[in-house]
């Protein structure tokens, strides 16, 4: 199977993404955007790598350039989506997270995300939905369970909440709530 060198750009991203060095993936994308300067794609990866690094400010600059050449890119409006939401920005974290959700449906990260945006604009039912349904397309996603439970919690659910806090294999946050209450 033949790859063309802009996919074999992409593809090793995501390799030493998935291997937690970013910093080679960044070395990668940086040399991929040398010979393909127009691949919103690239520009993506490095916003997803400036992510992980806790680095919103350049994260933000790369995805208004890939969103800049290709404004209907679903990665670029869940990653737009995320960022305003890590800014606090919920309302435009809920408008490009919805964009992405329907260029890109029962996506279960897109789902976390819209969950919380929902939450923090004070849409809990709406939120809870979404969690349950990214974990029916994610059922061993221990993060989205972590999230129901939160959720729940809140909500006042704590009988449903600590299940899925059981089932994430985290009976020490259980305890550790139970040994609040009674303070």
């Amino acid at each position: 199977m033949n790859v063309s060198p802009k996919e074999y750009y992409i593809e090793e991203i995501e390799a030493q993404k998935n291997r937690w060095d970013y910093l080679r993936a960044r070395e990668i994308a940086q040399d991929a955007l040398i010979k393909n300067v127009d691949d919103y794609r690239i520009y993506e990866e490095l916003s997803d790598i400036y992510l992980y690094e806790n680095d919103l400010h350049s994260a933000e600059e790369m995805i208004g350039i890939a969103q800049e050449l290709h404004p209907e890119s679903a990665t670029g409006m869940y990653l737009n989506g995320y960022i305003a939401v890590a800014k606090w920005d919920f309302t435009h974290g809920v408008e490009y997270l919805t964009k992405a959700n329907v260029l890109f449906p029962n996506n279960p990260e897109i789902l976390r995300n819209l969950w919380w945006a929902h939450v923090m604009l004070g849409q809990s039912f709406k939120g809870i939905t979404m969690l349950r349904r990214a974990l029916s397309l994610a059922p061993d996603d221990e993060l989205i369970k972590e999230d129901l439970w939160v959720a729940l919690m809140s909500d006042g659910n704590t009988k449903e909440g600590e299940k899925y806090l059981e089932e994430a294999g985290r009976q020490d946050r259980i305890m550790e709530i139970r040994l609040l209450q009674w303070l």
